[in-house]
């Protein structure tokens, strides 16, 4: 009988799922009560990057999906009882007391021209913006901010001091140089930004060393095995830090077109990234030596490119929109420098057109520009693109850079590695990946790792403008030149450093040593 009382459990267990919102409404109704995303993901026990997707649709299931109803139906009841308050008073009275209410704020919100009404809200009385510390006058998605980033870059005014008693006073100080801990004692230094966790990020790559040498009894070689599995959920954590108080949402699961989805399971979609795979058909007469210089953190450098923030939206025509990224159908322009330069698009064995990104298209357009006319431009036919900036990941890079800075300054082996997992993962599993649930934008792992490519090529033509003789570039981070490459790059670990990765003798006189370039 107790198999039948355990099918009995498992049917009651199967009902009709809580009923949820419309997914634009679940934003409204967090933002609408201030909540962030983080505090709303921690009561619920999933991460902020999971809130995202339910408020751009899609829709959690099982328990979570009980509680994140209850949740939303708190929140409509309270919101709704507090704007019937609000209403029944006269108007006169809500507008008198609009410096002092919350209430008058909401009332007196409105939206500039091109903004979505649920984002901007105009405040009546200024609040300091969460990115500089000065007042402003809009509050963008709950963050009160200044709209135009050159109100942010003025000369801080002074601002009184918050009151020790306020509630808010920790998001209300402006953000200053972080001084240093006192000794055996907690950071107590207010932040500048609103919701901000009491450790930044920088604390959260160290702390997780830490953690996993505590837990074992500082046994490198274990503490190392669990930080690199943990590198990919890790990172989503960072990354969830790094956006609080950002200006723009990360949209985690969007629409993707059929053109970045794999055709099979085991295949590959249709995107091209321009890896270059080339090598010098000949060199100039006589022996020479070549170095083979490693460029440092290339994925790293690559998280600066313009990612696109929301849905991919289909354009054609010949036009390039430079305030927009996505991936692009061209037909590439002739190569004619093959015997001393490669390829921007790579190594392409099939003419006509074919899909790149947008780092690519930017490079070939720059190329074809007046400064350099290496080529025609590009023949675009159409493109799939979204609004963009160049800016989305670079807090996320910059606590990544800081961190490896550190560890190579203090030679830490440990954290030098987990922090480069954490970025390598990153980029590679945002794609059709199994490993991380929590972002999934193949757009955004192809231009990326498209700017790492591109990158290495300008460090190519940067080699051969400075008369180096370039013998090979290889992937992000190979490049093989003749001459005093000193001169031209600086030589370090740095991510603007290379390093030798070797030296060898190859021309006409060393025709044993020419192996290594075939």
């Amino acid at each position: 009988m107790s198999d039948f009382d355990a099918i009995d459990s498992l049917l009651d267990a199967v009902g009709p799922q809580a009923e949820l919102p419309p997914c634009q409404v679940r934003r409204e109704l967090r933002e609408r009560a201030r909540l962030s995303k983080a505090q709303v993901a921690r009561a619920l026990g999933v991460s902020p990057s999971t809130l995202s997707g339910w408020e751009n649709g899609r829709d959690p299931a099982g328990e979570v999906r009980t509680k994140y109803a209850y949740l939303l139906d708190g929140l409509n009841a309270k919101l709704t009882t507090e704007t019937e308050t609000t209403t029944a008073e006269p108007a006169e009275e809500r507008s008198a007391a609009s410096g002092t209410t919350a209430a008058a704020v909401a009332s007196m919100s409105s939206t500039e021209p091109g903004q979505d009404e649920d984002e901007v809200e105009l405040l009546a009385v200024p609040e300091l913006c969460v990115l500089c510390g000065r007042p402003a006058q809009q509050r963008v998605a709950g963050f009160a901010q200044h709209l135009d980033p050159s109100g942010c870059q003025a000369a801080p005014a002074q601002t009184p001091k918050p009151s020790p008693t306020a509630p808010s006073a920790r998001a209300q100080v402006p953000r200053t140089a972080r001084p240093p801990r006192p000794a055996g004692g907690k950071d107590t230094a207010p932040r500048g930004r609103a919701f901000q966790e009491p450790s930044g990020p920088a604390d959260l790559i160290h702390e997780a060393v830490h953690a996993a040498l505590a837990e074992h009894q500082g046994d490198v070689e274990a503490a190392s095995a669990v930080l690199l599995k943990r590198a990919i959920p890790d990172a989503m954590r960072l990354l969830d830090e790094t956006r609080k108080g950002a200006r723009y949402d990360v949209i985690a699961h969007p629409w993707i077109p059929d053109i970045l989805k794999k055709q099979t399971s085991r295949g590959a979609d249709q995107i091209w990234e321009a890896r270059p795979k080339w090598t010098r058909p000949e060199l100039p007469p006589g022996q020479h030596e070549v170095t083979a210089l490693d460029i440092n953190g290339a994925y790293l450098s690559a998280l600066k490119t313009h990612l696109p923030l929301g849905q991919l939206e289909h354009s054609t025509g010949f036009a390039h929109d430079r305030r927009r990224a996505g991936v692009h159908l061209i037909t590439p322009p002739a190569w004619e420098h093959d015997a001393v330069l490669p390829n921007p698009i790579g190594q392409r064995d099939e003419p006509g057109p074919l899909w790149v990104t947008e780092p690519t298209l930017r490079l070939l357009l720059r190329l074809s520009g007046p400064k350099h006319r290496l080529c025609e431009p590009p023949e675009i036919h159409e493109s799939y693109t979204s609004g963009a900036t160049e800016n989305l990941l670079e807090k996320f890079r910059i606590a990544l850079k800081d961190a490896r800075d550190t560890a190579i300054a203090d030679g830490d082996g440990l954290t030098l590695e987990y922090v480069k997992a954490m970025y390598s993962k990153f980029v590679s599993t945002m794609g059709e990946s199994n490993y991380n649930r929590e972002l999934y934008r193949p757009d955004w792992m192809h231009i990326i790792r498209s700017q790492a490519f591109a990158n290495l090529w300008m460090k190519t033509l940067k080699a051969h403008d400075a008369s180096l003789t370039v013998v090979r570039a290889m992937g992000t981070d190979e490049l093989h030149v003749i001459g005093d490459w000193r001169r031209v790059f600086p030589e370090g670990r740095g991510v603007t450093e290379v390093k030798v990765k070797d030296t060898y003798t190859a021309g006409t006189d060393a025709e044993a040593s020419t192996g290594e370039m075939q």
